[in-house]
């Protein structure tokens, strides 16, 4: 092909041709590869109290949308106890510690919805994220381990609080009872919350489907639960179940909680204390250890 004649008169193809202002193309070259840097963690020193807030809303809002399953179905376990043990036996019962036997097993019953739920909270919101592939969701955002203990801890006891006080409120028309010391209610139903939302932690990450919570709900929860002093004296068990019941700490949660309501204790307060505070320290150590090290989290 020949450019037209106001162009190139030497029979250049046009397609060739350098043009006014069109500089020729040289060989490619490769371009410079840029250094890729990875975004760090975390952009600031200090507690990141918004994603804390964050998380710990979502674990409340997670439980408060299913009110029904939550809130309203442990109350009705509790008073269909306190209609068995209260309305049926307890007419024909004796005074235990000094009060009536439906005033006795009211803390107990209460404890044992404490407990229950708050375990239910953090271990089916951790158990769910890990079996829908969402955990993801959890570990990116901008949390240190403590932060994302400290946020399912604090919502699975929050939720194990409120169910607490919703069953209280509902049995007290059965039983009525007082307060004695209120720190020791205070001390003991936030301590066995902590500790069942930090528990339910560890259960969760360990469990890799829903058998294994089922499980460990069955085998070791319910137990521990019913042969803690709920309804019955641990010091009227033969030997050697009474010193078995002393290594049991649900015991002493519970003692300590009915300690403050009926202001008499079946075993020590003060080991009740002390056990309290080291289970969650411990507790809470191995459930920042798991996140930190992605343990079951990560691959």
């Amino acid at each position: 092909m020949i450019c037209p004649q106001d162009q190139d008169v030497e029979g250049t193809p046009c397609g060739l041709r350098e043009t006014p202002g069109r500089r020729k193309s040289g060989p490619m070259k490769d371009m410079p590869a840029l250094a890729v840097v990875p975004p760090p963690p975390r952009a600031y020193d200090g507690v990141n109290w918004e994603g804390l807030k964050t998380l710990y809303l979502r674990e409340v809002r997670r439980f408060w949308k299913v009110g029904t399953q939550t809130l309203a179905a442990p109350v009705v376990t509790a008073l269909l106890y306190m209609m068995v043990f209260v309305v049926a036996v307890g007419p024909n019962r004796k005074m235990v510690e000094g009060v009536s036997f439906g005033t006795f097993i009211v803390p107990g019953l209460v404890m044992m919805q404490i407990l229950g739920n708050a375990f239910s909270n953090s271990s089916s919101s951790l158990l769910q994220a890990k079996m829908n592939g969402l955990i993801g969701d959890f570990l990116t955002p901008p949390l240190s381990p403590m932060e994302q203990v400290a946020g399912f801890a604090l919502g699975a006891a929050t939720r194990g609080i409120a169910v607490g006080a919703v069953a209280a409120a509902a049995v007290l028309f059965f039983a009525p009872v007082q307060i004695v010391h209120l720190w020791a209610i205070l001390y003991f139903g936030l301590g066995a919350s902590l500790i069942m939302g930090l528990l339910g932690i560890v259960a969760a990450i360990w469990s890799e489907k829903f058998d294994h919570i089922a499980a460990v709900t069955n085998f070791v929860i319910m137990p521990m639960t019913f042969l803690s002093g709920t309804f019955y004296l641990v010091e009227g068990l033969p030997e050697p179940f009474r010193t078995i019941s002393h290594f049991n700490p649900f015991f002493y949660l519970i003692d300590g909680f009915r300690y403050g309501f009926i202001g008499a204790a079946d075993g020590s307060i003060g080991v009740g204390v002390a056990m309290t505070a080291v289970l969650i320290l411990a507790l809470t150590a191995v459930c920042w250890r798991m996140f930190a090290t992605g343990y079951k989290l990560k691959t």
